[in-house]
């Protein structure tokens, strides 16, 4: 499968904004997230599992847990605190 990643905020100054990625069939957001960090050096420090980060599939926010298919967009984001 072909996904789009993005990434906002604080993830998108070091990550950039956008990169495609191939999985495979029946991954999840988490198997996406566990191929970046696999990708090691900053991809691995930022999206590391100990590092809290939201996920978005298609503009929705959803757990790491939902099923990904082939043109979808994942999105990464730094939790967000208020002010």
């Amino acid at each position: 499968m072909k996904l789009t990643i993005r990434y906002f905020a604080a993830l998108r100054e070091a990550l950039g904004a956008s990169e495609a990625l191939e999985i495979t069939d029946g991954a999840t957001v988490a198997d996406v997230r566990a191929a970046l960090v696999a990708r090691g050096g900053r991809h691995a420090e930022l999206l590391a599992g100990n590092r809290p980060v939201r996920c978005a599939l298609n503009q929705a926010m959803v757990p790491e847990t939902t099923p990904v298919t082939d043109g979808a967009e994942v999105a990464f984001f730094p939790p967000v605190t208020g002010g």
